[in-house]
């Protein structure tokens, strides 16, 4: 049996916030967006062309889950965004007012700049080395 990830889920203060954020800012697409009830709905995101693992957006409904947003890795790096083009998104990314904390480097393992999102979360921007092995 094949296994994977499905799902990461991401909490959020606001749904739609966090929708935008992702879409306009990040380049995602709004896979689903259901209404589970009148407080919760089911909204997925991924980046283009991803194939299984997606975001879940989490509206935070207690005050354990409020805290914890923004934080969800304790202050490190919390999720990694793979590009084929690393300047192209990061170029993109700049324009649309997404914030870097950490400025681009050349790493062994590839070109990598840290983002954080619309909460504080942080995120790597990376183009691992394999990729340009690959289109050599």
């Amino acid at each position: 049996m094949k296994q994977y990830i499905a799902h990461i889920a991401l909490l959020v203060e606001d749904y739609d916030e966090a929708i935008a954020f992702y879409v306009e800012k990040l380049g995602f697409q709004l896979l689903e967006d259901t209404p589970l009830s009148s407080e919760k709905r089911w909204v997925l995101l991924s980046p283009p062309h991803a194939t299984e693992t997606c975001l879940l957006l989490a509206k935070a409904s207690n005050e354990i889950q409020q805290k914890a947003i923004g934080n969800q890795a304790g202050g490190r790096v919390f999720l990694f965004l793979y590009t084929d083009d690393f300047w192209r998104d990061y170029q993109n990314m700049c324009a649309k007012g997404v914030h870097f904390v950490r400025l681009p480097q050349e790493e062994p393992y590839g070109t990598v700049a840290v983002f954080e999102d619309l909460y504080g979360n942080l995120w790597d921007l990376l183009e691992p080395t394999s990729y340009r092995k690959q289109e050599a």
